[in-house]
């Protein structure tokens, strides 16, 4: 699959956007699958409208004991699923590929029947031994095994990852981002499937290790000499799960939070990396003071800020970020792809979507989130030049939210009317546009509100959150007082860009702002006129100033205004142009 994957989303150079990260840090490429079973359209698809059985039911907790096996490429699980029912309950429906074929299921500690259970495409229905009223829980122990889905190209496609470490030893990863979690265990596939709290038993051959998600409960030796690392964390985003295995070393610290906390850190590496891995490591700190300082205080400081290296590009795993970017160098000073997926701690794993229709709300302010760190470690010009390396991949093909139920597919596939890449580049410039219009104390006390719920954020006093565009709107209006429908409606749920027209009669000049579906667009622009700026209110989507005679006038000279660009547009085509002559 082509498809552009959220963890490509900081990337500042199209060149580099067009490039598939299919090795690994060292160059090393994936093992290729054997001969495995295709997936079901049902696996494939996450989120989307959900079968009424998972809407009746809150995810209480899970634990989740996996069994890696490098050397036949297998994957063995053992999930003790936690569920109260929320309404009258016959069935339970959870989502797992059927490349994992199930062994055995016990409800209630009671094991079942074969025929009470089915999976023939992807969506394990089990048949309770009775039914449950609203309020009572139900605990279902699942044994399951099999050949995992091999990604073909991760993590742009998803799925598990058997690479060689440069040294020959097994290195394995996780991705699910994009079928999501049930191409490795029983879950329910869609944004608010979140499990309350889930506890992982990792057994790898010896000699290795496996940093997850959360914090280390404790690696137990087993007589055979290999170990079972045990890890719990609190309300996982779904495809934030994540395993990792390979001969790591690890370098740590602490960090004095300006809450008042202290935050573990910790970087899983491969041999031999030392120095570069140190180097990565003594960003950790800089950059989480950034996003402190800016938003709020760390999402999971009880945890861990956790990072680990993976033969995939990288993903925003819950307190255990994957990171293979090769230890890459930028003008910019800092390591894109850390700070981006690091930036998923708050916009998507703190606050989670509601819908993959609201996933800008991950990814605009994922990328956004990279020129703002730019500008917090060096000014306005450094901010500039990251914006603009954004702004010339705005595809503008479809809009951004569709206020419907969507699956991840639909976001991601412009082939299925989805807006791709425009969630985090357009995403990341409205935002721009919107922290411009409302300014600076106003855009982050949304941001804030959006993120914890509130806008005095402190250990202690918020947990995650589901969010949604209606919601982000609402929480514009609190802030402002005032109602913005119309720039969202323009930005958000239209493709075209609004469009400023210029009119000169004699020494004056007019804009108006031209918009899809012709509605209000009373957004001001600045107008430079000699060495003199001016702000044109467009209370009525239009302005007039006058313009002495051979003056030089430069319209929004800032670029503070994500607007139609010719130029951009033209270019855009002249590298498609290119691109079609090389395929020939």
């Amino acid at each position: 699959m082509d498809r552009i994957r959220n963890c490509v989303a900081g990337l500042l150079a199209s060149s580099l956007l067009l490039t598939a990260a299919v090795t690994s840090a060292q160059g090393t490429k994936p093992l290729p699958a054997k001969g495995e079973p295709p997936l079901t359209v049902q696996t494939m698809v996450s989120g989307g409208v959900r079968p009424p059985e998972q809407l009746a039911v809150r995810f209480d907790r899970a634990d989740l004991s996996f069994e890696v096996l490098p050397d036949t490429q297998e994957l063995n699980g053992i999930a003790v699923l936690d569920f109260t029912a929320k309404a009258p309950l016959r069935r339970l429906v959870i989502d797992l590929d059927r490349n994992l074929p199930v062994e055995a299921i016990a409800i209630d500690g009671k094991p079942l029947k074969p025929g009470a259970w089915s999976n023939p495409e992807g969506q394990l229905v089990v048949t309770l031994p009775r039914p449950l009223r609203a309020g009572q829980k139900v605990s279902a122990k699942i044994t399951y095994g099999g050949t995992p889905h091999v990604a073909v190209r991760a993590p742009w496609d998803t799925g598990v990852v058997w690479a060689k470490t440069p040294d020959g030893r097994p290195w394995f990863a996780t991705t699910a981002q994009g079928y999501g979690c049930d191409l490795f265990w029983p879950c329910l596939d869609y944004p608010m499937g979140e499990p309350g709290v889930v506890t992982l038993h990792i057994t790898v051959p010896k000699g290795l290790k496996a940093p997850s998600n959360g914090v280390l409960l404790g690696v137990d030796t087993l007589g055979d000499g290999r170990t079972r690392w045990n890890w719990r964390t609190k309300h996982p985003n779904t495809y934030a799960i994540a395993l990792n295995v390979g001969p790591y070393e690890v370098v740590e610290g602490s960090y004095k939070s300006r809450f008042g906390n202290t935050i573990a850190m910790f970087y899983w590496y491969l041999p031999g990396e030392k120095e570069k891995a140190e180097a990565l490591f003594a960003e950790f700190a800089p950059t989480l003071d950034f996003f402190e300082s800016t938003i709020g205080p760390f999402p999971f400081g009880d945890e861990k800020l956790g990072v680990v290296e993976t033969p995939h590009k990288g993903m925003e795993h819950q307190t255990i970020n994957a990171y293979g970017n090769e230890y890459a160098k930028a003008p910019e000073g800092f390591d894109w792809l850390f700070q981006h997926e690091f930036s998923h701690e708050w916009f998507g794993n703190q606050l989670t979507n509601v819908d993959w229709d609201d996933f800008w709300l991950h990814e605009g302010y994922g990328s956004y989130m990279q020129p703002s760190y730019g500008r917090w470690r060096e000014g306005e010009a450094r901010y500039a030049v990251m914006m603009d390396a954004q702004r010339g991949q705005i595809a503008n093909k479809s809009p951004i939210v569709h206020d419907r139920s969507m699956t991840e597919q639909d976001v991601y596939e412009p082939a299925k009317g989805g807006p791709g890449l425009d969630i985090y580049m357009k995403g990341s410039w409205m935002l721009h546009t919107l922290h411009n219009l409302i300014g600076d104390k106003a855009f982050w006390d949304v941001t804030r509100l959006a993120v914890y719920g509130r806008t005095d954020p402190k250990p202690g006093n918020f947990s995650p959150r589901y969010g949604s565009t209606k919601e982000y709107e609402g929480f514009v209006r609190q802030v402002t007082g005032k109602d913005y429908g119309w720039f969202f409606d323009v930005y958000l749920r239209q493709a075209t860009l609004p469009e400023i027209v210029e009119t000169r009669e004699g020494d004056r000049l007019t804009l108006s702002w031209k918009v899809p579906g012709g509605g209000p667009f009373p957004l001001p622009v600045e107008v430079k006129v000699g060495d003199r700026i001016e702000m044109l209110p467009m209370t009525d989507g239009t302005g007039t100033l006058t313009v002495p005679a051979g003056a030089h006038v430069v319209v929004d000279p800032w670029s503070k205004i994500l607007k139609r660009s010719v130029a951009i547009e033209q270019f855009q085509a002249w590298k498609a142009e290119q691109a079609a002559k090389t395929k020939k």
